[in-house]
């Protein structure tokens, strides 16, 4: 279930694309981003353009059949490449998807590697693609990163259900089980205690993950603000004691190394 809106994920593509340059101001861009090992700024700026201009380009062409990502891996800086350039060409990029998801509204059917075809699927996912490679950029400028709780539950809620999908917990070569008994996860939102959004509990016990919103008891509880929170199942940087474990944290560790099958593809 959706948080926002289709147009409020239109809207926080613009957004946070432009804050994510705003990041950047004044930062070289050979300065290395901490949190994607081996990349520096350029290289997150080239990726960041290209997520957005492969979205586009399967929304704007009501791609039926899987479309060629090469343009979200070719993040190599260029020997031409300068502040400029890279900024306005992500500007553009973001204003481009942003256009073409209002002209095919929310529910056209598109090629999608997740869970849902419509074109919904890819404004939400890259609202949340721009919100989360912002906080890398806010990590390599050594400034603050604040991220409104309206989007961070959205992307939890998002997150959350990729780690349903079989990618995630069906056997893999190398990769541990991550059904079986006892395994539970419950995930709390913090400074939202009346709100059931800020709930989220997995049950791993079964054939396949179970979702639901109830604050049950559960081998392991990850407890922070939701900023805080969708950074760590990110598997990125939080303050120290942001992010509270409460149980089995490796079970935690499990999960989201699991979930996140998406960040080694």
């Amino acid at each position: 279930m959706s948080v926002l809106t289709f147009d409020r994920h239109r809207a926080e593509i613009i957004g946070q694309a432009g804050r994510l340059l705003s990041h950047t101001e004044g930062v070289p861009l050979t300065a290395p981003v901490p949190s994607c090992p081996g990349w520096t700024l350029a290289h997150l700026l080239r990726h960041v353009t290209g997520a957005l201009t492969w979205a586009g380009t399967v929304v704007a062409s009501r791609a039926a059949e899987p479309v060629p990502h090469d343009v979200v891996d070719d993040v190599e800086p260029r020997p031409g490449d300068d502040r400029t350039t890279l900024s306005a060409d992500l500007t553009r990029a973001a204003e481009r998807l942003a256009e073409v998801l209002g002209e095919a509204g929310p529910d056209t059917a598109v090629w999608s590697p997740g869970p849902v075809a419509t074109t919904g699927f890819w404004a939400r996912r890259m609202a949340h693609e721009t919100a989360v490679h912002r906080a890398d950029a806010a990590l390599a400028a050594g400034v603050r990163y604040v991220l409104d709780d309206a989007v961070a539950l959205d992307a939890l809620d998002e997150w959350t259900g990729f780690a349903a999908l079989p990618e995630a917990y069906g056997p893999r070569p190398g990769a541990p089980a991550l059904l079986g008994p006892g395994r539970t996860l419950r995930f709390r939102a913090t400074g939202m205690e009346s709100d059931p959004l800020g709930e989220w509990l997995i049950d791993l016990t079964g054939d396949a993950p179970l979702r639901r919103r109830t604050p049950e008891p559960a081998a392991v509880t990850v407890r922070g603000t939701p900023g805080d929170l969708l950074l760590a199942v990110y598997r990125r940087p939080v303050p120290e004691g942001a992010v509270e474990v409460l149980g089995d944290a490796a079970l935690f560790d499990l999960w989201r190394t699991r979930a996140g099958f998406w960040l080694e593809e």
